[in-house]
């Protein structure tokens, strides 16, 4: 089976051509900055990204015209249980107005459609957006009912991570009961129970441990505080838009170190830098405390636990995490995400009858 993936990120489109699960062709098209700016909005860039992704598919572009389908990574929707969706005009209506929010992932499906329309693809799906929504009822108490905790994380690489650890285990991913730690520019802890995430943070804008750039969860009364200062002349320092870009884009490392780069907080700590040694340990620590708060609701009964995402390269990261957590279950250390891969994997499942293609 002929499938291309398509995920487009915030200054960045990787695309990949496989011939069933091995890849043939990748790219990562670095998109310029001042390009992407001449668009108001995200949904303005598809035909300026469609032209990037043909040029850089010139390499195979004899092979294009038998492709089978294009897959693209999901975006903002409605919530979602997990699988494979085909791509319909009600799901890009709601993706290019951004009813459920405006992201670059947002770009995926529709890209992905048009593309196949392009070359004839017999048809054009997303995999397990950021959306996906599998948590218990007791899970989205918060503490008020004017809020609601909500399924927000890396589906994709959670999922996909999940199923190759029960591959490679020798099990269906619906048998056995699993926490995973995403860690990146954001971090999610999804508690996987007998193939469902029954309970994860809000890895965007709501709880769970600092990374990169986010702050996770805050003290709220202070949050709140910060929210309602004024200067002298009584105007707020922060306004709705200040604020989420305090939580979501200049928190974690960035706030604490000056950079979004673990590796560069690691050599300030290899140098004797006892605060970057300290952030360390501090963020390792709030990982280990949602890991152990993960194993209270699956009641003790884990049968591993896995570190994936970007930082999950970081041995000094995933050793301090692993002293802390590995008398709950085995830790297992899947690093880096790999997601075109996932969402190939994905669309052959269907493919093979695995599972069933689902309607937005």
């Amino acid at each position: 089976m002929n499938i291309l993936a398509i995920n487009p990120g915030s200054t960045s489109t990787k695309v990949g051509y496989f011939k069933n699960t091995e890849e043939v062709y990748s790219k990562s098209i670095q998109h310029n900055q001042a390009d992407l700016n001449k668009y108001v909005r995200i949904s303005q860039q598809v035909i300026f990204r469609i032209e990037a992704i043909r040029e850089a598919l010139r390499p195979v572009e004899q092979d294009l015209p038998s492709l089978d389908a294009v897959v693209g990574r999901g975006g903002y929707l409605r919530p979602l249980i997990s699988g494979t969706y085909r791509i319909n005009h009600r799901m890009l209506d709601d993706l290019i107005t951004a009813r459920y929010g405006e992201h670059a992932s947002n770009l995926g499906a529709v890209l992905a459609f048009q593309l196949a329309e392009k070359y004839n693809a017999d048809g054009s799906y997303i995999v397990d957006p950021v959306v996906v929504d599998e948590m218990a009822p007791l899970a989205r108490f918060s503490g008020h009912p004017a809020i609601q905790r909500r399924s927000l994380f890396h589906a994709l690489n959670q999922k996909a991570t999940g199923h190759y650890y029960a591959q490679q285990a020798g099990k269906g991913y619906n048998e056995i009961n699993l926490i995973i730690a995403h860690l990146g520019g954001g971090a999610s802890i999804g508690i996987h129970q007998n193939g469902r995430v029954i309970d994860v943070n809000n890895a965007l804008d709501g709880d769970g441990p600092f990374s990169a750039e986010r702050t996770g969860g805050l003290p709220m009364g202070d949050l709140l505080r910060l929210g309602f200062e004024r200067d002298e002349k009584g105007a707020y320092f922060y306004d709705q838009e200040r604020l989420l870009r305090l939580i979501t884009r200049e928190g974690g490392l960035l706030a604490y170190a000056g950079t979004n780069k673990l590796q560069e907080v690691e050599e300030q700590a290899r140098v004797g830098n006892s605060e970057s040694v300290l952030l360390l340990e501090a963020m390792a620590y709030q990982v280990a405390k949602d890991i152990g708060a993960g194993a209270t609701v699956l009641k003790g009964k884990v049968d591993a636990i896995i570190l994936t995402g970007g930082m999950s390269f970081s041995d000094w990261l995933t050793t301090l995490i692993r002293e802390r957590v590995e008398f709950i279950a085995p830790v297992t250390v899947v690093p880096g995400e790999k997601e075109l891969e996932a969402l190939v994997e994905g669309v052959l499942r269907v493919h093979k009858g695995e599972e069933l293609v689902l309607e937005y």
